[in-house]
């Protein structure tokens, strides 16, 4: 489960990234939270991965504090940034066996590397080119081939559609939906609604930090999802 509990961070220059977030991402469920640039998601990501320490409150991975124990709680996540990094004089088998490796995964094979790749629709004749070659959409598969690889129990993407192409797109989806009947919880921070819409459990849209939206698949069946959007981040509603 990934959990946030009053997080808030408050940089040196006073900005308040994220202000008092309270939400949970149940075992099973994709949880897609949406909001202009400056909202706070990606913030709330780095918050999670204990790249930035919280000024209050707490971010849980399977209960553990990611503050006080940081190790341990990378263990039950992965993690997709809009940026894949990878090593760019390393194949796309290359950087899987060293990111597996690095994630305790040693008893891997090639055919396990293959499969993973194929899963996330990376065509076969790009696997064992240098990855500084790469598109960004194909820099966007492996990326999610290593969370494939990695098997948490949880996953958080920051705009993982980035440069992916539709029918890529479609393949991503349908990965996130078995990752979700296997019973991983993923947290999705994205613009793209038209891909969320179609695979959300639940909705939230953040503004200036706050949590100012969270309904359910069911709670918004027959709403215009844009426009309750362009609705909720429209400054003249705060």
């Amino acid at each position: 489960m990934i959990e946030t509990i009053e997080l808030t961070k408050r940089y040196e220059d006073g900005l308040l990234a994220v202000d008092h977030l309270s939400f949970s991402v149940q075992p099973g469920e994709i949880f897609c939270m949406f909001g202009a640039n400056g909202a706070g998601k990606t913030t709330t990501i780095n918050l999670l991965l204990n790249f930035l320490p919280p000024s209050e409150g707490m971010a849980l991975i399977e209960g553990i504090d990611v503050t006080k124990e940081p190790l341990r709680s990378k263990d039950f996540v992965s993690f997709v940034s809009e940026n894949v990094t990878l090593y760019g004089n390393f194949t796309a088998f290359q950087n899987l066996d060293y990111f597996s490796k690095l994630a305790g995964k040693r008893k891997l094979t090639k055919i396990d590397y293959a499969k993973a790749l194929t899963s996330v629709g990376l065509q076969e004749e790009a696997f064992d080119v240098r990855t500084k070659n790469y598109s960004k959409g194909m820099r966007q598969k492996l990326g999610l081939a290593i969370a494939v690889l990695k098997d948490a129990p949880n996953i958080l993407l920051d705009e993982p559609t980035s440069g992916l192409d539709p029918k890529s797109g479609q393949e991503f989806l349908k990965l996130l939906l078995k990752m979700r009947d296997e019973g991983k919880s993923i947290f999705m921070s994205t613009h793209d609604i038209f891909r969320a819409k179609l695979i959300a459990d639940r909705v939230g849209f953040m503004r200036k930090g706050q949590m100012v939206m969270l309904k359910t698949r069911k709670e918004l069946e027959g709403e215009d999802l844009t426009e309750l959007y362009i609705q909720y981040m429209d400054e003249r509603e705060s």
